[in-house]
């Protein structure tokens, strides 16, 4: 198989593959290109409500016994930025974003909310170009095929689990600070950094204050258990 062999493979489920296209175009490569394209934002806040719909619907549907609260945690599991990065790395999109010079000599290629990002915007792209069902099926076989592995794993959020670690050692509640807030007001980022003992353990970033400190607490917990083995 080549190494564009995913790509190849997610460019012919398009009908027209300007949609693709566009849903690749990164806001800073419209600053550098004017009248070219606009960027993928549109396609993004798109895709993230069709998402969050599908998700929705399927675990609704599958666990019919669970009540909101479960749902929710497991639905959050499935549409994190880090679950999408993931995906979209398996379908080597990073290599194929249209970025600015600045953002791909920044690392922009390899950044885990670029790449969520651009995986939403291409289904919402995906949609307008071929529909619901279409897009459903995209869904179930890059998201919901890794349901098992995440239910494998604990359903207590990273900051209730890092909270309860802290504690448990004696030391005070984890503390989280916004370090930055970039963007316009429907595409906000936040970097928030995880504080323990007066110490920044880690680092995360997301489209809301909670998913940046639940990134951050999950980076944390990855790295004390680095630490014990």
């Amino acid at each position: 198989m080549s190494k564009n062999a995913s790509y190849s493979k997610l460019k012919n489920l398009f009908k027209n593959t300007k949609f693709l296209e566009h849903a690749l175009t990164h806001r800073s490569w419209v600053n550098e290109n004017p009248g070219k394209f606009t960027s993928n934002e549109r396609f993004e806040f798109l895709g993230d409500a069709i998402l969050e719909y599908v998700v929705s619907k399927e675990l609704f549907e599958m666990f019919p016994d669970k009540e909101e609260g479960y749902l929710t945690v497991v639905r959050s599991k499935i549409v994190n930025t880090k679950n999408l990065a993931k995906q979209a790395i398996q379908l080597e999109i990073g290599k194929h974003i249209k970025l600015s010079k600045g953002e791909e000599d920044t690392g922009g290629r390899n950044n885990p909310s670029l790449l969520a990002d651009a995986f939403e915007a291409i289904i919402g792209a995906l949609y307008i170009d071929s529909g619901i069902a279409k897009t459903e099926k995209f869904i179930k076989a890059h998201l919901l095929n890794s349901l098992e592995d995440i239910l494998s794993t604990p359903l207590k959020d990273p900051k209730s689990r890092l909270q309860e670690y802290v504690q448990s050692k004696g030391m005070p509640t984890p503390k989280y600070d916004v370090i930055l807030e970039t963007g316009p007001d429907h595409n906000k980022r936040f970097t928030v950094g995880v504080i323990i003992n007066g110490q920044q353990i880690a680092i995360g970033e997301g489209k809301s204050k909670n998913e940046a400190a639940q990134i951050a607490a999950s980076l944390a917990i990855e790295k004390i258990n680095k630490a014990k083995n």
